[in-house]
């Protein structure tokens, strides 16, 4: 069969993975792409605006909308978060809730359930971390889920080891629509190459400070310059709300950032696949999060009340 044939039979579309706050969606889209396009933290809620991953699948060319975790919002950030995680499950072609099976159903996979009916696409049920829960417990769960909504299909995966996400993906595959591809073949994200930079900076923030620095962080990428070498220049601004965070995040004689920045740097020139040399700042803003700017730089709609 010719090129020309092959693209005349080709499928792409869109498949959304929804979920409450570390439910495992970030690990779940990086195994899916097979790379790195999403932040993992032990810290809940650090996926804030839609990060989209590009896989293939055979004839199939699927990309992957990592939202933000759904919760009760509390504060405009929050609401902004919230309000992208079901934008991005609204016109998929494919949804995935995404539920951890250690947990189960509690008040925000409800919540979840209760909106899923308005919403568009081929409804999979993806229990994930089975690697952690024993079977009966599993199949328990996933009756009481099958129970509470009419889900299309019911996988049973571990994003971390990969087990199972194999089927997954041949499950989404399927769903998609017939279309012309969207991306280049080799293409694993759409996301610039200083946002991701933003991201992993941040991901090695609450990676070394988890239990002594505040959710109110974040991160810019101010200045990107490629340089004669094929290196790039790249400064960013760490945004934190207090003078004391400031503190927390500088470190000892600078110590602490020094750490994340030599961490963040590895990840960076992995990512841009170039040598990076990497300059952090770190300013105190109090009111970032009132900052239209700051939502803008997220990718996020800024809530106007």
């Amino acid at each position: 069969m010719n090129a020309a044939v092959d693209r005349g039979h080709r499928k792409c579309g869109f498949v959304a993975l929804i979920g409450a706050p570390n439910a495992g969606k970030s690990t779940l889209v990086n195994a899916l792409v097979g790379a790195k396009i999403s932040i993992v933290s032990r810290k809940a809620q650090t996926t804030r605006s839609l990060v989209r991953g590009i896989a293939v699948e055979g004839d199939t060319q699927m990309i992957f909308v990592d939202t933000p975790g759904i919760f009760a919002p509390r504060r405009r950030l929050d609401r902004a978060m919230v309000a992208s995680a079901w934008g991005g499950a609204g016109d998929a072609d494919a949804l995935a809730l995404l539920v951890d099976a250690r947990r189960g159903v509690d008040g925000e996979v409800e919540a979840i359930l209760a909106g899923l009916a308005s919403a568009k696409g081929r409804k999979i049920l993806t229990l994930n971390k089975i690697d952690l829960v024993a079977r009966p417990k599993l199949l328990e769960l996933s009756a009481a889920l099958n129970a509470k909504f009419p889900f299309a299909e019911t996988f049973m995966v571990s994003a971390l080891s990969g087990e199972g996400v194999g089927s997954l993906k041949e499950s989404f595959a399927a769903a998609m629509p017939p279309g012309p591809w969207l991306f280049p073949e080799d293409q694993i994200s759409d996301a610039p190459i200083r946002m991701l930079a933003a991201e992993l900076t941040r991901e090695r923030i609450f990676d070394r400070l988890h239990d002594e620095l505040p959710y109110q962080t974040t991160v810019e990428t101010q200045v990107w310059t490629e340089m004669k070498d094929g290196s790039a220049r790249v400064e960013q601004v760490i945004y934190v709300t207090r003078e004391a965070h400031k503190k927390i995040v500088i470190g000892e004689k600078g110590r602490t950032i020094k750490s994340i920045g030599m961490a963040a740097r590895k990840e960076i020139e992995a990512a841009a696949e170039q040598k990076i040399h990497l300059f952090l700042f770190v300013k105190v803003r109090e009111n970032w999060q009132d900052d239209p700017e700051r939502y803008r730089e997220m990718g996020l709609a800024f809530p106007r009340s």
